[in-house]
């Protein structure tokens, strides 16, 4: 049973649910589907959070939040959202089951495809701090680029004005497009959508050298880890 700590936002966090029961469905066949437990945050209480810089408060909201989990069954967590991971070591510490880490899982697929230098799009906090950026680096040893100012205001904005309430513009996917094409002349070999709802607005099929969509890449490694116990 996998417990889903989503709502941030909920955008992405269905889809999140619709790939997990639909790779359940694939790999199992029948009436198959997922075997989930959700806590759905409201986004509005988290984001304001975030902008305070009030992470340690965030923490122990999501770490109660996966107590509840696994004391309803869940026998592994995801946090369905990059950002957040802000705080995934508090999140960790307060259950007994697995966190499978976003950073984790991206940093498998960019090094099975053979790659070390990648281009890093997500919100401020995952571009900017260390949590996540320095994890892909210290951890897994890949080399990785933000954009530059003020690609990296545009990709935070478009992100919280946009994505997050289910805006979709074909200028933002052009905009996007552009900053990976300046990070790429930087010399990224592959970009990471490290928000998940950065898949929304850009897939693979719009670029030309390797995507790495982390809400799949997540969901697919929770589905292989729950299927693996089973």
């Amino acid at each position: 049973m996998i417990g889903l700590l989503g709502g941030m936002s909920w955008e992405s966090s269905i889809v999140y649910e619709r790939i997990l029961n639909e790779e359940a469905r694939r790999r199992l066949g029948g009436m198959h589907s997922a075997d989930l437990l959700i806590r759905s945050y409201d986004f509005a209480v988290v984001e304001r959070l975030q902008a305070a810089g009030e992470w340690e408060q965030a923490g122990r909201l999501l770490a109660e939040g996966a107590r509840t989990l696994e004391a309803a069954g869940a026998e592994l967590l995801v946090l369905c959202t990059n950002t957040m991971h802000q705080v995934a070591d508090m999140i960790g510490a307060a259950v007994g089951i697995p966190l499978l880490h976003i950073a984790d899982v991206t940093a498998a697929a960019v090094k099975a495809a053979g790659l070390a230098e990648v281009g890093l799009l997500g919100t401020r906090y995952t571009m900017e701090r260390d949590f996540y950026r320095g994890r892909l680096q210290a951890t897994h040893g890949l080399t990785v680029l933000v954009p530059e100012e003020p690609d990296r205001t545009l990709v935070h904005q478009i992100i919280y004005d946009e994505l997050v309430q289910g805006i979709i513009r074909d200028a933002s996917r052009t905009r996007y497009l552009e900053v990976i094409g300046r990070l790429q002349q930087r010399g990224a070999e592959g970009i990471v959508a490290g928000c998940t709802e950065i898949e929304l607005l850009v897939q693979a099929s719009d670029l030309t050298l390797p995507y790495f969509p982390t809400t799949r890449l997540h969901a697919l490694a929770a589905l292989d880890m729950a299927l693996a116990g089973s």
